[in-house]
């Protein structure tokens, strides 16, 4: 992948913030038949994002550290514990009951949502062309020419020519042809923001870099803002303009994607990349940091989350929750190592 994917351009990115997020919080009631002790699982906790126009973000993070979460928080699928969620400044929030339909709708014309698994998103039973009709016809795009309309969809996401796909299904597609579609269906609504849920993880590695490049054209022609949620942090070097490393619930470093991914600062993103398969790095034998399995999310350690797995851990890791450091240049890490007085 990093061989034919070109590097993001940091200096290209636009300062203008589309769609941001401050304090994120997500915790899940957990119900347990025999106890009356009241518990939640605590997916996430006080995550702040800025995704600009024009420009991709990674959040990067292994299986469980809340990546999904915090897409479906910013899609609305999921009710805030706490937290805001601004589109262009304005607080939003999609509330239960009387109204949530339109509103919901409104929100979704503006901030899209990809899955991760194209096959399980378009329903097997419809055509290509009921999907994309129905997505144009709900947002209001449909436009006085039909065909027209579906035609451009599909060369926007390079399926070519339309009626070779129009009136086929789903499982007679391949996987990256129903990534495609399931890319054009959200263009439909002519979104400011797509928020892209692991999209190339469920299709063969020959055809990632195609999806990828594809994404990264659509965000420079249509000066889309995109959170691009991977558990590869080799591919957000190349593909994002920023990166967000997540662990547990919570965000542990940021920055620019060049400078995370090459000068990683927190020992949890150090062993990700160190994780990453690398043809111009030699093997070499895990180190003992590495060892062990993620906290439990309904009963979390104290102070730093990853302090049970981390090579550096001193006391107050153990006991105080890092606050963030900034280490320059728009950098950050939550790690007690960069505090002033640590030895």
């Amino acid at each position: 992948m990093t061989a034919e994917v070109a590097p993001a351009v940091s200096g290209t990115v636009s300062t203008e913030i589309v769609l941001e997020a401050d304090g994120l919080t997500k915790h899940f009631p957990v119900r347990a038949a025999l106890s009356r002790e009241k518990k939640a699982v605590r997916a996430v906790e006080n995550v702040s994002l800025r995704l600009r126009r024009g420009s991709v973000t990674a959040l990067v993070g292994e299986s469980g550290s809340g990546k999904s979460t915090v897409a479906r928080l910013l899609a609305q699928l999921y009710p805030l514990t706490s937290g805001e969620i601004r589109l262009h400044g304005e607080p939003v929030a999609v509330q239960r009951g009387w109204g949530r339909g339109r509103r919901f709708r409104a929100y979704c014309r503006r901030v899209q949502m990809i899955f991760q698994d194209p096959f399980a998103s378009l329903n097997p039973v419809h055509t290509i062309r009921y999907h994309l009709t129905r997505a144009l016809s709900i947002h209001g795009n449909r436009g006085d020419d039909l065909e027209k309309s579906l035609a451009d969809l599909l060369s926007r996401v390079h399926l070519t020519p339309a009626d070779r796909y129009l009136d086929r299904y789903p499982h007679e597609l391949s996987g990256g042809q129903r990534q495609r579609v399931a890319i054009a269906r959200a263009l439909a609504a002519s979104p400011e923001v797509l928020l892209a849920d692991e999209p190339v993880s469920m299709l063969d590695v020959s055809i990632r870099l195609g999806v990828l490049n594809l994404l990264r054209d659509l965000k420079e022609r249509l000066h889309l803002s995109i959170l691009y949620i991977t558990h590869d942090i080799a591919s957000a070097r190349y593909f994002a303009d920023e990166t967000v490393v997540m662990y547990a619930g919570q965000v542990v470093e940021g920055g620019d994607s060049e400078t995370v991914t090459q000068r990683p600062a927190h020992p949890y993103t150090q062993l990700l990349i160190e994780s990453a398969p690398d043809p111009d790095r030699p093997a070499v034998e895990e180190k003992d940091g590495g060892a062990g399995e993620p906290p439990s999310l309904i009963d979390p350690p104290a102070g730093c989350r990853f302090h049970p797995r981390c090579p550096f851990a001193m006391d107050v890791c153990r006991t105080e929750l890092p606050p963030r450091f900034e280490l320059g240049d728009g950098h950050f890490a939550a790690c007690w190592l960069y505090r002033e007085d640590a030895s």
